[in-house]
């Protein structure tokens, strides 16, 4: 058990007896673990050269173990950091393999995943390994397991992977499916719907993209395309942002249930009477008597609400309100 510490099993056996007796000698050793003196007498040696065990009493013929949270403990932080060190080294070669294999290459960007099994394993690989963040699209009829059976997201969310997810319509009318979106939610999900997406995607650290394709002819099973840097994935993630702009954000009620929320407007009420006049195409003049004021004023204000929003004309200021469901 202690081998990768560098203890072989007489070594193993020795320490851990010396730990539960506190103090032994050579004769103790060839008494209780059966082994011959001249064993014992080169494997404490050896051990004390290394620090694992120390003489004491008279005589310096007893042994006794070092405290193990003390030279086991270094050791372990050792090979932590080198494991560490390692698996970093890992991923800068991989990067490196991969970036080679595309300039050899351009088909390396895709790898077809044949069939479903292949393509579950990769899509848990690929979020158990996350981490900064994933992007999904999720459309109803999945061809591979739904959300509530997908494992790896709530332990990525622990993990403080980011995940921003974006359900179709359709998926929500699923038995249980809003139960579950509200857990994932609660852990720290991100979650939007649209009426309907375009594809289903997973696009994980923005360095490689899941997508289903078509099915193969005479057979059941899905095909997906794995997809790695270049031009394709910016597209497919340029599409993922354009969705997300265009979904509804769900949020969690008092009582626990999952509804669609508004995103977190800006304007103050007045400013949103004013906008909705706006929106409903009444002109600056009939808004400045409706509300009493000049029509100066009117413009003015609507100069501040457009400055406050980020939008540069009125038709931008519209759009946001109509697209971020501020009336």
């Amino acid at each position: 058990m202690l081998e990768s510490l560098g203890l072989d099993p007489v070594e193993e056996r020795v320490y851990r007896f010396l730990v539960t007796t506190v103090e032994a000698e050579v004769a103790d050793l060839v008494g209780n673990l059966g082994i011959d003196a001249e064993t014992a007498e080169t494997v404490l040696v050896s051990m004390r050269v290394r620090g694992l065990v120390r003489t004491v009493g008279p005589g310096r013929r007893r042994f006794t173990a070092v405290a193990p949270d003390i030279v086991l403990g270094s050791q372990l932080l050792r090979h932590q950091q080198a494991l560490d060190w390692a698996r970093r080294e890992v991923d800068r070669l991989s990067e490196e393999y991969r970036d080679g294999a595309r300039r050899r290459d351009a088909g390396r960007l895709v790898e077809v995943l044949p069939n479903r099994v292949v393509l579950r394993d990769h899509l848990d690989h690929l979020q158990e390994n996350a981490r900064r963040e994933v992007l999904c699209l999720r459309q109803g009829h999945a061809v591979v397991p739904p959300a509530e059976e997908d494992l790896a997201e709530p332990d990525a969310l622990r993990r403080g992977v980011e995940y921003r997810v974006i359900y179709e319509r359709l998926l929500l009318e699923e038995q249980d499916m809003p139960a579950n979106v509200a857990y994932g939610v609660k852990l720290g999900e991100q979650a939007r719907v649209a009426p309907c997406l375009p594809v289903r995607l997973t696009v994980v650290d923005r360095e490689v993209a899941v997508l289903p394709v078509a099915r193969e002819e005479g057979t059941s099973e899905p095909a997906a395309a794995l997809v790695r840097g270049g031009q394709l994935l910016e597209a497919l993630i340029a599409l993922f942002e354009g969705c997300w702009e265009r979904a509804t954000p769900l949020r969690i009620a008092e009582d626990g249930a999952l509804t669609e929320g508004t995103r977190s407007c800006p304007l103050g009420s007045d400013d949103l009477s004013l906008v909705s006049l706006l929106v409903a195409g009444v002109p600056d003049k009939s808004i400045a008597t409706r509300l009493g004021v000049s029509q100066r004023t009117v413009q003015r204000r609507v100069s501040n609400i457009m400055e406050l929003v980020g939008a540069r004309t009125r038709m931008q200021l519209a759009w946001r309100a109509a697209t971020e469901h501020w009336l």
